[in-house]
């Protein structure tokens, strides 16, 4: 995996240090969460910080390994800054993604930096598309295949709405780190067209299925 970047320790040192502070402030959590009600009145800071809050110590451990295996490989071929802004357009676009389908829940709440990782997964993937991940650790699978299966699997979650997992962020925040890298990266387009194509392909479904009223 290499040595981790200072960039991605600072990333991960912001989460740490914003989650215990909420685990342990209970007003402090509630002020910066995502709350649909609290965003449309104007508290719109909400969808940043909302990203960099967790539930508990899993939730934070989860999402900071997963940033720690992947943030190299976007850092390493987009550079530091475009690194930074694929997290940060992910996080925010995951909770536009949220911020959209939760429009008429008012009491609709979340916390966590899933947006922001599966942006930079996303991203990952596109530059490194022959990439093998091991499904539970496990079971090698190549990339691409774990991107389109998750992407599909958070359709169904948003369908099905019958856990308390934000599939419509992760969903937004993987979306973020496709459109913003193949933006970034326009050779993508050359040299792995056949990727950037099976990648959509998800996405399609969803605005399908959200024109026609199946989701």
């Amino acid at each position: 995996m290499g040595n981790i970047e200072l960039v991605t320790i600072v990333i991960i040192a912001i989460n740490a240090i914003v989650s215990f502070k909420g685990f342990n402030d209970l007003h402090f959590f509630e002020k910066y969460k995502f709350n649909v009600g609290a965003i449309k009145r104007g508290e719109h800071l909400r969808m940043l910080t909302s990203g960099f809050l967790h539930v508990d110590i899993t939730h934070l451990f989860v999402n900071m390994l997963t940033l720690y295996f992947f943030a190299n490989v976007v850092i390493y071929q987009c550079g530091i800054i475009s690194f930074l802004v694929i997290y940060l357009g992910s996080l925010l676009l995951g909770n536009l993604f949220a911020l959209y389908f939760h429009k008429n829940e008012p009491h609709y709440t979340a916390v966590g930096a899933s947006g922001a990782v599966m942006g930079i997964l996303y991203s990952a993937i596109l530059l490194q598309p022959n990439m093998m991940l091991g499904l539970f650790f496990i079971i090698p699978i190549p990339a691409y295949i774990f991107g389109i299966g998750y992407l599909l699997y958070s359709i169904y979650g948003m369908k099905a709405q019958n856990d308390q997992i934000g599939h419509d962020a992760h969903f937004g925040g993987a979306m973020g780190g496709y459109l913003i890298t193949l933006g970034l990266q326009p050779w993508i387009f050359q040299e792995s067209l056949l990727m950037v194509i099976l990648l959509l392909i998800p996405i399609v479904i969803l605005f399908v299925l959200k024109r026609t009223g199946k989701i």
